[in-house]
């Protein structure tokens, strides 16, 4: 059973630095990318940051120079940097693993339960 763990959300003034982990226990045969999503009151989730098996990243434009997304695959983990945070960036933050599954013999997501950021003005 995989399951995602998240940590590290919280409050912080405008301006300020939060950083995010997430812990991955249970075994997975291949990951195709992890990454961070996040979902304010009244919005849908949308993606923030990725980054691939090969260490590939992608960011949402809203967040491009402020985070930083990385991974230590000896610690099955993915992180998220943030700077220079705004009150827009407040949200529930979401891990997510896209994965193989070789029993359905398909791609599957798994969300973690979710961190809370606020960033207040």
């Amino acid at each position: 059973q995989v399951q995602l763990v998240e940590s590290g959300g919280g409050l912080v003034q405008a301006g300020g630095s939060l950083s995010l982990s997430c812990a991955r226990s249970g075994s997975i045969f291949r990951i195709n990318h992890m990454g961070w999503y996040r979902q304010a009151p009244g919005k849908q989730r949308e993606l923030v940051a990725v980054i691939s098996s090969s260490g590939s990243t992608n960011y949402a434009d809203f967040v491009k120079g402020r985070f930083t997304i990385s991974r230590d695959n000896a610690k099955n983990s993915v992180y998220l940097q943030m700077n220079s945070l705004k009150p827009e960036d407040t949200a529930v933050y979401y891990c997510n693993a896209n994965f193989y599954h070789t029993g359905l013999l398909r791609n599957l997501d798994k969300w973690g339960q979710g961190t809370l950021v606020t960033v207040s003005s």
